[in-house]
């Protein structure tokens, strides 16, 4: 029994450990799933909203917290009964979200491990079964110091998490997880290969036959059948291929210009994806950077989803010269975890991306 709750310990501290540290490592990108739960459509607890960032930061360096306490022995009971509480809770959220499908992505693992909600709720389960077996052998968690310093190793997981929270909120993830990373090419993102695996349907085709209702399953193709269709529902068992990146595109006046610009051997893209929220307090350094980059041959446009009144507005408080494009905003919230955020690309291949504070360490060649 000791070897077993050893294994379940070592476990679940390490599994609680990754998972804190990969949200840590993106907590802008996690409060962006957090809204969503708070959505009116989801939880309706849209107060919460304008907290989801400083809710996310918490949780995560809580949740590595647990993942430390729990691995040292340090102050066990308090720790298991912190444990079992945040497991049942993200139970109930995965489940919640699986069965009523309203968070395609439960974003435990951020970007680097996509789940699917039902195996999302799976992982749930397992570590709950195993929280609970350890919350009722906890007499079993010794110590793995003395408490002095279990005290300094806690500490200084505190201090450390801290310390990374507060640097990458004020640059961006030091490991980018997305499709959009330096070096990846955006185009090559949206290419769907030749051989990839089409999504496979499963159509329910009703008909009156005889004044009795009967239903065909095909695979797509209109069935011949001696009766009035009534209905069809169309289900999918099994997914096809999806890009990494889909969806993107950057239209001006309903004509969508990504191909050409992405064409461009010299682009900068000026990144924000909702100006009422934007840091106003760096667009003028975006003016300078902006004539800087026009000077050396790139061009520079503005890509946003908000509409023409708050570009226009902008634009003519800081003198902006570049145009404005319309972007989809989870594609931009992707893109750059900052607003605004700024992208150098040659050939629709990200060469730089650095966010507002880290302006001055672009370089145009």
């Amino acid at each position: 029994m000791k070897y077993l709750v050893g294994f379940c310990r070592l476990f679940v501290g390490v599994l609680f450990i990754i998972s804190g540290f990969i949200k840590l490592n993106d907590p802008v990108g996690f409060s962006f799933k957090l809204q969503e739960y708070f959505s009116e459509a989801v939880l309706n607890l849209t107060f919460l909203e304008p907290y989801a960032l400083w809710i996310s930061i918490g949780v995560v360096i809580f949740e590595v917290l647990l993942g430390v306490m729990l691995l040292v022995g340090f102050r066990v009971k308090f720790t298991m009964w912190n444990l079992l509480l945040m497991i049942v809770f993200f139970t109930f959220l995965t489940f919640y979200s699986a069965y009523f499908n309203k968070v395609t992505d439960c974003g435990c693992f951020g970007d680097a491990i996509k789940l699917t909600p039902w195996e999302s709720f799976s992982k749930d389960i397992v570590l709950l079964i195993l929280i609970v077996f350890l919350f009722i052998k906890k007499k079993l968690i010794t110590p793995l110091f003395r408490p002095y310093p279990n005290r300094i190793a806690v500490a200084i997981a505190l201090i450390l998490c801290v310390g990374y929270g507060y640097y990458v909120l004020n640059h961006l993830p030091v490991i980018d997880f997305r499709p959009y990373k330096i070096e990846a090419n955006i185009k090559d993102g949206m290419t769907v290969p030749k051989d990839a695996p089409e999504a496979v349907f499963d159509y329910a085709w009703k008909f009156n036959v005889n004044g009795k209702e009967e239903i065909h399953h095909t695979k797509g193709d209109y069935p011949t059948v001696a009766g009035d269709f009534i209905d069809v529902e169309t289900t999918e068992i099994q997914k096809g291929y999806e890009p990494p990146i889909h969806d993107f595109t950057i239209e001006q006046n309903g004509e969508d210009f990504a191909d050409s610009l992405l064409q461009e051997p010299k682009l900068v893209m000026v990144v924000a994806y909702d100006l009422r929220k934007t840091n106003t307090d760096f667009y003028a350094e975006i003016q300078e950077m902006s004539v800087a980059a026009e000077k050396k041959g790139y061009k520079v446009i503005g890509m946003s989803a908000s509409g023409p009144e708050q570009t226009d507005e902008i634009s003519k408080a800081y003198n902006l010269e570049f145009p404005f494009y319309f972007t989809d905003e989870t594609a931009l919230k992707t893109i750059v975890r900052s607003n605004p955020g700024v992208l150098v690309l040659e050939k629709g291949t990200i060469k730089q991306k650095v966010h507002y504070n880290d302006l001055e360490e672009l370089q145009f060649n």
